[in-house]
């Protein structure tokens, strides 16, 4: 059966469209909020935990508990039922979305490297997490140009996460759009995480550091630094890194209340840690790390057969998390 010409015109727009809504930039965002709530959209069903306003438009923050993808979407697409987080919590209990967020918090004592450490147990291969700190320094394009590279063969677009500061995205606009550029050619599959909007650090001791320093406003840090990436055009991640990977029981609660999941690592490969099987391995590639950088381009080269017969692959911190907790 062939379609009108008008026909044909409207569904091209209609996809049009829903593309725009997941890539376009949110320049003029307002009432940008915590919002929980059950959004049903006839057999789907998501957990909505944020809620904002563009272009006089209201547009939902989305999770799916199961695949813990997220999404932008408006809000007249779903019905809503409003819930508090401690309904989030009891209500997806048996989801990999609230599995993953108790083990985060299991580990919450932790000074350092509290949440989530490990995505894929009994798996050949890592999750690896790339941390954007504010830096004057230009991105380690490198680290990324050398994972395409390795694993176009056998595994494209390869997943990775990297964990965003506001400051690193302000100053670094040109390395973001090529990072995007990546996304865009399916040469890499990004996690976007949060990973604050000043990442503050000062000369105190860890305790009174980073996000523990007096003074430290959250709602800023968190919710400023996502608005910043859906500018920015990045949909947040479900996930949160904690500058330094310092943290106390207090502020890991504060951040889950968020709706976020803490990221730790296993293997800080800039501080001679092992990238064993199935962990979260961390490099920062803001330009002041040339050791890990090194590491990691060192790790790949002793891995090169193993990439090649699938012995050793990348794994996405989501299917990793949803392939644990199932």
């Amino acid at each position: 059966m062939k379609l009108s010409k008008s026909l044909l015109l409207i569904i091209i727009s209609i996809c049009f469209f829903e593309v725009k809504i997941f890539a376009q930039n949110f320049n003029h965002i307002k009432r940008y909020k915590v919002n929980f709530a059950l959004a049903n959209s006839g057999t789907e069903k998501l957990i909505t935990f944020r809620s904002f306003t563009a272009n006089s438009q209201k547009y939902l923050l989305l999770v799916n508990p199961e695949t813990l993808d997220t999404k932008v979407d408006l809000a007249s697409n779903y019905t809503t039922n409003s819930l508090q987080y401690s309904n989030v919590l009891a209500i997806f209990k048996n989801t990999a979305y609230i599995k993953a967020i108790e083990a985060a918090a299991a580990k919450d004592i932790q000074l350092q490297n509290a949440g989530i450490d490990h995505a894929i147990p009994n798996e050949k291969g890592i999750t690896l997490t790339i941390d954007l700190c504010p830096s004057h320094k230009a991105l380690d394009r490198i680290i990324f140009q050398s994972i395409f590279d390795e694993f176009k063969k056998t595994e494209q677009p390869a997943p990775l996460a990297v964990s965003v500061s506001g400051k690193w995205m302000l100053k670094h606009q040109d390395d973001l759009n090529w990072l995007k550029s990546l996304v865009e050619k399916k040469e890499l599959n990004i996690t976007w995480v949060n990973h604050t909007y000043n990442h503050e650090v000062n000369k105190l001791p860890l305790a009174e550091n980073f996000l523990l320093a007096p003074g430290t406003n959250l709602d800023v840090e968190v919710l400023e630094n996502e608005k910043l990436m859906l500018k920015n055009g990045l949909i947040p991640s479900v996930f949160f890194r904690f500058p330094g990977l310092v943290s106390d029981k207090t502020i890991v609660e504060k951040i889950e209340a968020y709706g976020l999941i803490p990221v730790g690592s296993d293997a800080w490969l800039a501080k001679g840690q092992q990238p064993n099987a199935g962990i979260i391995v961390l490099i920062h590639g803001n330009g002041n790390e040339e050791i890990g950088v090194k590491d990691f381009i060192q790790l790949l080269k002793t891995k090169q057969a193993d990439v090649k017969s699938k012995q050793w692959l990348l794994f996405d911190l989501r299917q990793g998390l949803e392939k644990e907790f199932e």
